[in-house]
């Protein structure tokens, strides 16, 4: 099998994917390709939308809280550079301006892969995610379709759950909509700081995602041949800022809970 990888960070989930990826010989990486993220008009009129739903206080904290997702969880997981990596497994690295310019429809078309992988990306549009033989995949780093859009871990705690995961499901013209190949579901495991409990469950959601990945991909038709087709299911975006406090609320609450389940069961021991 043939991938293609698209991604918009040069150390964030691809970097942790690609060692996975090229060991195995039943894979071949075709090519990477960095979008260096100039926005187009359309990007910025999601973004106006989107303030104008969570409000300015909940856009100012989405910005603050997003290391959390990102440098944070990736320091646990001390993961190299894109391009470096490419670099040091033979794999050819290419540049685009943005992700749906006809630049990466070229590259695409020129890397001649079966499937396209998207690593950590926004909006994909059809003339890209349908370049590929096998269209695009996208890992979704919660469970689908009751968490369509929604940044990991975060809103089980808002929802009292204590079960997050990742799912990677074909790319269709919505977000996070498509037909699911793979999913896994893990336990969230409880830090003192919400920031703590997000970004430990990240990296190891990152981590179990990236090898989940290398699974479906080396026998990707028997996977394809059993997809799972999506019901309608609840959009979530970043918090507003009350939400954000009740995420907050529910974390002291389920912490509170599991350090009392430590000492019974300590005081059960003896």
């Amino acid at each position: 099998m043939r991938v293609i990888i698209l991604t918009s960070s040069l150390t964030g989930l691809a970097s942790l994917c690609v060692p996975y990826l090229a060991k195995e010989p039943e894979i071949q990486i075709a090519g990477i390709i960095y979008n260096q993220g100039i926005k187009s008009k359309s990007n910025h009129k999601r973004k106006i939308k989107k303030v104008a739903k969570i409000g300015i206080l909940g856009a100012i904290n989405g910005i603050r809280i997003r290391k959390w997702f990102n440098s944070d969880a990736y320091i646990c997981l001390n993961i190299a550079r894109l391009d470096i990596l490419a670099n040091q497994f033979n794999i050819e690295f290419e540049s685009t301006t943005s992700i749906n310019s006809k630049d990466t429809i070229d590259l695409f078309n020129k890397f001649n892969g079966d499937l396209g992988i998207s690593l950590g990306n926004g909006y994909i549009g059809k003339k890209v995610f349908s370049t590929p033989r096998y269209g695009m995949i996208n890992i979704h780093h919660e469970i689908l379709p009751e968490y369509q859009g929604a940044q990991s871990v975060i809103w089980q705690i808002y929802n009292n759950s204590l079960t997050t995961g990742y799912t990677i499901h074909q790319i269709d013209k919505h977000i996070d909509t498509g037909g699911i190949l793979y999913q896994e579901k893990i336990n969230i495991e409880l830090k003192p700081t919400l920031g703590e409990t997000v970004s430990y469950n990240c990296a190891r959601l990152y981590e179990a995602s990236a090898k989940g990945l290398v699974t479906l991909i080396k026998d990707y038709q028997k996977y394809a041949n059993n997809i799972v087709y999506q019901n309608p299911g609840k959009q979530y975006t970043t918090p507003t800022f009350w939400q954000y406090l009740r995420i907050l609320h529910n974390h002291k609450k389920l912490y509170k809970e599991y350090e009392k389940s430590l000492r019974f069961e300590k005081r059960r021991k003896y």
